[in-house]
């Protein structure tokens, strides 16, 4: 026998979205964090919501609303976005969300790093001096080297022969 499928109603609507509403105001810190062509939009929260209290467990940041760990399947790159929340000690401390658009996965995770660490000096400005020693803050200025004509790509030439 088939189930008859479960129609939402607007005032249901409407209740979902008073609760993102109130979710979203709590106090939060905004920077942008950039790495090559990728740019993060940061916002890390001093206060947990509803939706965090179960996965305290370094599951506290949202990258594109996926869990970090889904979106940055690679271990490398997941320790990237954790390593200046893990160099202050204060892992699971706060709760951060994150939109990153533009650039590969290493760029977005480098992009997201560089946020959340200005974020933590917005945060409390002592952070400032251990996350600049960890080179945390810093914008890494290497970008990509345009090709040019006559090479087969930035630097690599076609094959010289002598004859």
């Amino acid at each position: 026998m088939i189930k008859p499928k479960k129609t939402i109603t607007k005032k249901e609507i409407k209740e979902e979205k008073i609760k993102k509403i109130k979710e979203e105001k709590r106090k939060y810190y905004e920077t942008v964090g950039r790495r090559k062509t990728s740019t993060a939009q940061v916002r890390l929260f001093t206060s947990f919501p509803l939706t965090f209290q179960k996965n305290l467990g370094g599951e506290n940041i949202i990258v594109n609303e996926k869990f970090y760990k889904d979106y940055f399947p690679i271990f490398s790159l997941q320790k990237r976005i954790e390593a200046p929340i893990e160099k202050l000690n204060s892992l699971g401390k706060f709760s951060i969300t994150i939109k990153v658009k533009g650039g590969g996965n290493s760029s977005q995770a480098g992009a997201c790093s560089h946020g959340i660490a200005r974020a933590l000096v917005l945060l409390n400005p002592l952070f400032r001096k251990q996350l600049k020693i960890e080179g945390l803050l810093t914008r890494d200025p290497r970008m990509r080297e345009r090709k040019k004509f006559g090479l087969k790509r930035a630097r690599k030439a076609p094959q010289w022969s002598k004859r």
